[in-house]
């Protein structure tokens, strides 16, 4: 393999490792709330506005039917709801419900304390280069991919 390739290569194995920790850390954190972190996921998505689940979907860059059976669960476990959309007569939004906000609310502490610990070994400003350099990589992907 080419230097070009393995650098590739390393990134994207890098990214997956991120992946699995940031499940980890997800789910430590959701638990409490009775969360899993596919619906801390979705719910997060529409905590400030309802949104189609398309739309959570490209947002979230999932498959439109797993946000659609995540989607489904968290309506029937009262976490959110579904509302009329008057842009689409079929595509309904998805909402929270006030239990989906609690349970989003009951997760801030702990993703605070994560988040202060994250920096406080990275550095001031360490944590906005990574997310740059993240967002950096995602869109040379995309445009990469089409």
């Amino acid at each position: 393999m080419s230097d070009q390739a393995d650098l590739l290569s390393e990134a994207a194995l890098t990214v997956y490792r991120l992946n699995g920790q940031f499940l980890n850390l997800g789910d430590a954190l959701a638990r409490p709330a009775e969360l899993t972190v596919a619906w801390w996921q979705v719910l997060s998505a529409v905590e400030a506005e309802p949104m189609s689940v398309a739309a959570i979907a490209r947002l979230r860059g999932l498959t439109r039917q797993g946000v659609q059976r995540t989607a489904d669960l968290l309506v029937d476990k009262g976490l959110a709801e579904y509302a009329v959309n008057p842009a689409h007569r079929r595509a309904k939004l998805l909402r929270p419900t006030p239990e989906g906000l609690a349970a989003i609310a009951q997760i801030e502490p702990g993703l605070t304390a994560a988040a202060e610990r994250a920096m406080a070994v990275l550095g001031p400003g360490g944590l906005e280069e990574v997310i740059a350099a993240l967002k950096r990589l995602s869109a040379t992907l995309d445009r990469l991919t089409g």
